[in-house]
C-alpha cells in the first residue's frame, strides 16, 4: 500500500502532467491564431477563479482570447508559443485591435438600442 507521501507525490505528478498538456494545447491554439493573423502579441489578464485570460492581437488587427486555468499555465503556454507579452493592455497595444460591425453592434446593442442579447 502506498504511503501518504507517495500518494500526494503521484497526485502532484498527475496535476503537473495535466497542466503541461493544457499549456501545450493552448500554445498550439496561439500558434494557429498567429498563422491566421500574420503574427500575434498578447497580454495575460487575471479573471478571478476562472483563471487567466490570454488576450491575443494579431498583426492584422484581428483579436481573440483563450482562458487558462491558472496564471502559471497561461505563462507556460505563452512561452511555448513564443508569444510576445505586454505587461499592460495600454492604449498603444489596444489601438492595434480592429473591430468590425459585429463587435460594434454587440458592444452598443445593450446600451443604445442595438440588437438585444438572445434570451
Amino acid at each position: 500500500m502506498p504511503s501518504m507521501a507517495e500518494t500526494a507525490e503521484t497526485a502532484d505528478t498527475a496535476a503537473d502532467k495535466k497542466q503541461t498538456r493544457t499549456a501545450a494545447k493552448l500554445a498550439r491554439q496561439i500558434g494557429a491564431f498567429a498563422k491566421q493573423h500574420g503574427g500575434v502579441e498578447g497580454h495575460l489578464a487575471h479573471i478571478g477563479q476562472a483563471g487567466t485570460r490570454i488576450v491575443l492581437v494579431g498583426t492584422d488587427g484581428g483579436w481573440g482570447d483563450l482562458v487558462a486555468p491558472t496564471h502559471a499555465v497561461a505563462r507556460l503556454a505563452a512561452e511555448q508559443a513564443g508569444l510576445t507579452l505586454h505587461d499592460e493592455f495600454d492604449g498603444e497595444f489596444a489601438a492595434r485591435v480592429r473591430t468590425g460591425p459585429y463587435e460594434w453592434t454587440r458592444m452598443a446593442g445593450i446600451q443604445v438600442g442595438g440588437p438585444a442579447n438572445p434570451a
